[in-house]
This record gives C-alpha cells, structure tokens and sequence, in this order.
C-alpha cells in the first residue's frame, strides 16, 4: 500500500471505485456492444460466422497477451502513463475498426483493440490495492464490480439501437467517443499511486525473474484458475449470444439486453454480497459460498437443458445465478492472488488477467463455434469450465489449507 495514500486521494472511496470501474468496462464494453450487431456486419462484410468469431478471438488473444506486459510496465513507469496510453490506442483502434472495409481489417482492429484494452482492468486492480488496506480493498473491488456490471447490461442495448438506426460503422464510433472522454477523465482525476520507492527496474533480467517468479509458483497458478476459468462459464454464452438468444430462445437483437441485464444483475448482487461479507467471514469460506451457488445452478442448469425446450422465460435465469456465484467469490480470490506479491501486484494482475483472456481467447475462438448450436452443449461446457477452477480451488486448499482463512493480509 502508497504509504501517502491518503493524501493522494482526497475523495470519497466509491468515487475512486467508479474511476476505476470505468477503466475495467471499457475491455467489456467494447464486446458487448457489437454483439447485436454480429450478422450486420457479416452480411456488410461478406463473412462467415466462422470468420466473424475470430474478431472476438482476435481480440481476447491480443488482450491475453499484452496483459503480460501492461503489469510490468505499471510496476516500472507507473499506473498513469499506462493507463492513458492504453486508453489512446483503444481510441485510435476504434476508428480503425468503423472504417474496415472487410474482415481482415476488422480482425486486424479488434486485435489492436484487445492488445490495448488490458491496460484498464490490470492497473485498477494494482491501484485499489496501492490505496487501500485489505478491509477496505475487498470492499472496493466489490464496488468497483458492481459499477462495472452497469456498462455491459447497458452496451447491448445501445449497440441494437445503433445498428437499427446508424448502422454497425457506427458502433465503432460511438466506442471512438467513449474512448476520447475515458482519457480525458483519466487525465484530470487519475492520480499516480506507485509510490516511487516500490517501482521495479525495467529492464529484461528483472522482468524474467519476475514472470518466473509468479508463473512458475503452483499457489499462484491455481488462484489465477479458480478466478479466472469460471468466469468462462458464463461468458460461453456472451460469446455465443447471437446463437443462443437469436436462434435458440428466438430474441431480436434489440431484446438481446434482457440477457445482459439478468446476467449482470447477478454480477452486481454477488459483488454487493462480497462487499457486505468483507470482513465479517473467513475469505475461504466467503470462496466456498461462490462455488457452490455456481456448482448447484450448472447442475440444475444442464438438467433442465436436457429436459425442457429453452425459453427465454427460464433459460435466462441459470445464468444470472451463476454470475452471482461467480461475483460473490472472484473480489476475495482476486485480492489473495495480488497480495502473493506484493511489490509485483501490477505483474500479478497481469499474469491472472493473462490466464482468464487466454481461456476466453479459446472459448471464443475454439469452444463457442462447436457448441453454441446446441443449449444442452452449452449447458455442459459451462459446467466443465466451472469445475476447471473448482478443482483448482479444492487442489489449493489441500496442499495449502492456510490459504484464505483469517483476514487478508
């Protein structure tokens, strides 16, 4: 933690919390809201839905990959610089993307935007835990969570609009002119939080020693799984929302917002949940709670798949659920897996960011295509998927039980 913290930041905790959670939707965001727009664009662009899931593939590979480097860049120059040169490349891709003029480019886009879009989600994990003690930090990132799910449930909605009334060029647009005011925000308010005396020299023999540091620690592995895999769970159905809302529960795309706005509903209780639960009970059993709302609504979930036509009066529900699990646990695994580190929390939030868009990279590009025609192979990938990071967790606490009990250090 900045030892001059409080002189830093002056504000109200939740004003901070909503800076940051604009800094974290912006990589969201700039999916969801094209989303509606997936045959528009195909039938413009002449391309097949093969060839349109690689701009999502695209982008989650570019995300997963720089995130590598947007923490270690953080620790060494700063969260600031990081931030706003991340956010100005958004912008600049963004306009790339509104004026392609077929699929290459538009992948060639999106893959500028992925490799930019990490930087805001990295660095605000690293700075809520630079201003904040462990208490306080949970809470924080439960905040920020709950801030964040307001962006995605909104994005589709504007999005169908958009495409309705100004076409899909316009989407990239309007997410040009987000980017513009996030930077300008970012500019005014974002104060520097690394204090200088934890900055960590850049150069290539400390960065090897770091990534080998956390990349070959086992604890660290498996935190960054059970945070980050589940999320895939639910996301296996944002990737295949064209599929599952338009052909299965047979939604136009400017009714697609009910699916995002369930799920993110689940997001933002779970995270007001952890928020309140900060504190007031052990993190490994706050953990626990997560996985079991998440394994009990998968279950119940592949049954009635298998049982019941889909309808989007119920198919809708399980999913929502799962994401309330899923909030409830990830700010609580979050902060154990930066805290392993302390002086490398910006390389930490890299790597476990890496590992989650690296696993989205591959349900997007690989996973989605093969089963979003079927619900009950939805179904049952998101019950696999969610059991990668339960028995990551379960393996966790065997061979190291201390692991979340008492309060975070």
């Amino acid at each position: 933690m900045n030892p001059q913290a409080q002189e830093i930041w002056t504000a109200p905790r939740w004003a901070l919390a909503a800076l940051l959670a604009l800094l974290g939707m912006l990589g969201p965001f700039s999916i969801d809201t094209y989303i509606p727009a997936f045959s528009g664009i195909a039938q413009a662009l002449d391309a097949s839905p093969a060839a349109m899931q690689q701009t999502l593939s695209a982008y989650l590979f570019g995300f997963a990959f720089m995130n590598l480097i947007h923490g270690a860049l953080a620790d060494s120059f700063g969260r600031r610089p990081v931030v706003l040169w991340g956010i100005a490349v958004f912008t600049l891709a963004s306009a790339g993307c509104a004026l392609s003029q077929n699929i290459a480019q538009l992948v060639f886009f999106r893959l500028l935007q992925g490799l930019s879009t990490g930087a805001g989600i990295v660095v605000s994990r690293a700075v809520v835990r630079d201003m904040f003690p462990a208490d306080q930090a949970q809470k924080v990132m439960s905040q920020i969570t709950i801030y964040f799910g307001v962006a995605p449930a909104v994005a589709p909605i504007v999005g169908g609009w958009l495409l309705v009334h100004l076409g899909w060029h316009s989407i990239f647009w309007f997410l040009v002119l987000v980017g513009v005011l996030l930077w300008s925000a970012n500019y005014k308010l974002l104060p520097e939080t690394l204090h200088p005396t934890h900055r960590q020299p850049f150069n290539l023999r400390n960065l090897l020693r770091g990534y080998w540091q956390l990349g070959a620690n086992p604890r660290f592995l498996l935190l960054a799984l059970a945070s980050g895999i589940p999320f895939n769970g639910m996301f296996l159905y944002v990737l295949s929302a064209p599929a599952f809302l338009g052909e299965h529960l047979h939604l136009a795309p400017t009714e697609f917002f009910w699916f995002f706005l369930l799920s993110i509903g689940g997001i933002m209780a779970g995270s007001f949940a952890s928020g309140r639960l900060a504190g007031k009970i052990e993190p490994q059993q706050q953990i626990r709670w997560g996985f079991a709302v998440m394994v009990t609504i998968s279950v119940i979930n592949v049954i009635a798949n298998f049982l019941f036509e889909p309808r989007a009066s119920w198919a809708l529900l399980p999913i929502a659920v799962f994401a309330f699990g899923w909030a409830l646990m990830v700010p609580v695994v979050t902060l154990l897996v930066l805290d392993l580190y302390p002086q490398r929390r910006g390389m930490a939030s890299s790597l476990q960011a890496c590992v989650g868009s690296a696993a989205n990279g591959v349900v997007a590009g690989a996973i989605a295509p093969l089963v979003m025609h079927s619900t009950q192979a939805l179904a049952l990938s998101s019950l696999l998927m969610m059991s990668v990071g339960l028995v990551a967790w379960v393996f966790l606490r065997r061979m190291w039980p201390e692991t979340g009990r008492g309060a975070i250090a």
